[in-house]
């Protein structure tokens, strides 16, 4: 491949085959990013340091993967546990936001890529590096959340993606490594979906995924158990949140780590968090998702339940829009816009008061609110007896309060009748 079919220079912040000295690559350990680290080596003669992040990806051996990239040539391999800064900082104000977008994407992937592109800079500039390399598509949401973090945090880095320039699919690459030595993860019979995952959840595409006409295929569940599989015995957890975090499970206090774990894997077994979803994609597209989501399916209409019991109808009915707009600005790669700055001290001043219990009950794929409590429940059970009256409420008072509140309506239809009789 010649330097002038490697890209065409469309953004200021892409690299140009010059000026590539040393690369850090964020390098999973997949066929993708191991036959990336080989490529970039051979086509850029650049040095490349791999850095490996632990979001809370489950079955991985981290030892393997660093050793992986030595081997294939890294003058450097970093691996990061970086899953108690993601809980905090990332999972944590989602929870406060009830983050979804599109009516069912807890945005697990969509938090993640900020978190990794600040740690490809923050790495980039403790090695040396010129430019950072990714294994993203050119169809994608993902290039867009790296590469706009990389341009914002640090412009001084250039950016190769070389998956939307080198013209190799599936069956090239895994020609390509084998003519070059790379182990194959898995073989060449690997998982034939694209898999991406951490603490918050599971995304798979590809194969028959793409086909809206094709129902899912037991193969593709690798976290949740299929809900005709699962228990024939409901259970039902308890989860106290502090000022809108998740802090206890079943009355055992455990950091948001632990907790997001343990509820993942309740859920699983309870056939919980499994969503089949057409996806507006900001690059413009319409794709289909197989997300597999057990502790946000859990936790995130714990927390809205909540949220609602402790907010006066006012908050209630503003905060659901602020909601969409912050999920809006972390699915679309604006984590560093100052809007969801803005919108964070907002979900903060609200969730003080989001202190309580709640409890789930979890069923063959179902998880739904049975029980509520909270000290700053704006709730009293004795004013809402049908049979109480007086104090904070007076029955007697009502109809006042329906010819005020339903005034400017009646005249309203009124003045129509009058005009159109």
């Amino acid at each position: 491949m010649t330097d002038a079919a490697r890209h065409t220079r469309t953004a200021s912040y892409l690299a140009e085959p010059g000026e590539v000295q040393r690369v850090l690559l964020l390098y999973s350990g997949g066929l993708d990013t191991s036959v990336m680290l080989k490529w970039i080596q051979d086509e850029y003669e650049a040095e490349v340091v791999a850095l490996t992040i632990n979001l809370g990806q489950p079955g991985e051996d981290y030892d393997v993967v660093k050793g992986k990239a030595m081997q294939l040539g890294a003058v450097e391999a970093e691996v990061v546990d970086a899953r108690d800064e993601f809980a905090r900082d990332f999972i944590a104000p989602a929870i406060k936001a009830n983050a979804i977008y599109g009516l069912a994407y807890p945005l697990f992937t969509a938090l993640g890529r900020p978190l990794i592109a600040k740690l490809a800079v923050d790495y980039a500039r403790k090695h040396g590096c010129d430019t950072i390399a990714h294994g993203c598509t050119g169809k994608g949401n993902d290039q867009v959340r790296i590469e706009a973090t990389v341009a914002t945090l640090a412009p001084e880095l250039k950016v190769i993606a070389p998956v939307r320039g080198w013209q190799m699919g599936r069956e090239e690459e895994i020609a390509y490594a084998r003519q070059h030595g790379i182990p194959i993860k898995g073989g060449a019979e690997q998982t034939p979906y694209s898999i991406d995952d951490n603490l918050w959840g599971r995304s798979s595409e590809g194969k028959w995924i793409e086909h809206l006409d094709h129902a899912p295929e037991d193969d593709v569940f690798q976290l949740v158990t299929r809900p005709e599989l699962a228990p024939d015995e409901p259970q039902t957890v308890q989860i106290s949140f502090e000022r809108g975090i998740p802090v206890a499970l079943d009355g055992i206090p455990m950091g948001l780590v632990a907790l997001l774990e343990h509820v993942a894997e309740i859920g699983c077994r309870h056939g919980v968090g499994i969503v089949d979803h057409i996806e507006d994609r900001i690059v413009g597209l319409k794709v289909r998702d197989i997300y597999e989501v057990p502790a946000a399916a859990i936790l995130l209409p714990a927390h809205a339940e909540l949220e609602r019991l402790t907010g006066t109808i006012h908050q209630n009915q503003f905060k659901s829009g602020l909601d969409h707009q912050w999920a809006y600005l972390v699915y679309a790669g604006l984590w560093w816009e100052p809007l969801r700055e803005n919108l964070d001290a907002y979900m903060d001043s609200v969730n003080e008061r989001v202190t309580g219990t709640i409890g789930m009950k979890l069923y063959k794929g179902a998880a739904r609110v049975v029980t509520r409590s909270s000290p700053n429940a704006v709730y009293d059970a004795a004013l809402a007896t049908f049979e109480t009256s007086g104090g904070l409420f007076s029955q007697q008072a009502s109809p006042g309060f329906i010819e005020l509140w339903s005034l400017q309506s009646r005249m309203a239809h009124r003045l129509r009748a009058s005009q159109e009789g």
